[in-house]
């Protein structure tokens, strides 16, 4: 069965603390805890947060070995985009930060320009965009 338009996705990522990502993630941006595992420390089990607003066509996996932790290595170009279709709620900003997040310009002027960039716990960027995409 070739993928389309209705193929759920996964984005996954290391992250160094799964707490410090549940508040962002969650308490920040409002997402909802779909799974959790935690890892009891035998090699080559991982801890997992999963993350993701309920009936979307995504969510985000962070993943965390206690045994052998892999150290995130964002780029400036790791995006994950949210499109608001609408100005960045303040409010919205204060609570990320609030919640380990940091607001950084974007690597790439546009987005500065459509949206704000706020940095995860473990440096990956979030951008909060006023855009929408068809």
């Amino acid at each position: 069965m070739p993928a389309d338009a209705t193929a759920h996705v996964r984005i996954a990522r290391p992250s160094l603390d799964l707490e410090a990502a549940e508040r962002f993630w969650v308490a920040g941006l409002g997402l909802a805890v779909q799974y959790r595992h935690e890892a009891d420390g035998t090699p080559g089990r991982h801890s997992l947060l999963m993350v993701g607003w309920p009936g979307a066509g995504w969510h985000l996996e962070l993943v965390h070995d206690p045994a052998a932790p892999v150290v995130p290595r964002p780029t400036p170009e790791d995006l994950l985009v949210v499109y608001l279709g609408e100005e960045v709620p303040g409010a919205l900003v204060r609570r990320l930060e609030e919640h380990g997040g940091t607001r950084v310009p974007a690597h790439n002027p546009y987005w500065d320009t459509w949206g704000v960039t706020v940095q995860d716990p473990d440096g990956y960027p979030l951008v909060l965009s006023t855009r929408t995409w068809p």
